[in-house]
């Protein structure tokens, strides 16, 4: 099993778990566990009044999964004229949020960062230079007075 493969299998469980898949089969299946966690959206919206969010989300590629994953369980990402590019506003119940958005999303995140680690370091390694090490720590010089 290839990097990329893991990498999705990992997401799907992860996806799983905050759907409350209960069975090894409902695990795997990721659209049934999408279709669950909008039901919970739904259900949740009709007993609390959704609250608006704001996200600042630095990184293109983190951003563009949040609202992503906004997007598939039935959220709308926006931000108002003259928001910078790194704010992610929503609309939904508090407990939708943080309960199940914002934790999935730090934990799909920090799978999808490791992996893209590791595929630059092995690319700098193999293509720029062998060692990836950080840059060596020394004292500072003296002050002169």
């Amino acid at each position: 099993m290839d990097a990329e493969h893991r990498l999705r299998e990992k997401l799907r469980k992860i996806e799983g778990l905050f759907a409350g898949a209960a069975t090894p089969g409902e695990k795997a299946a990721a659209g049934a566990a999408a279709e669950r966690i909008r039901r919970q959206f739904a259900e949740t919206g009709e007993r609390e009044k959704a609250e608006e969010f704001k996200f600042s989300i630095p990184d293109p590629w983190s951003r563009q999964l949040f609202t992503a994953l906004c997007r598939r369980y039935g959220l709308r990402p926006f931000r108002y004229t003259r928001m910078h590019r790194q704010t992610v506003m929503v609309r939904a119940p508090a407990s939708v949020v943080n309960r199940v958005l914002w934790p999935e999303f730090q934990e799909l995140s920090n799978a999808l960062s490791a992996h893209l680690l590791d595929i630059a370091d092995r690319i700098i390694r193999e293509e720029v230079y062998a060692t990836t090490d950080e840059a060596e720590e020394i004292a500072e010089p003296a002050l002169l007075r």
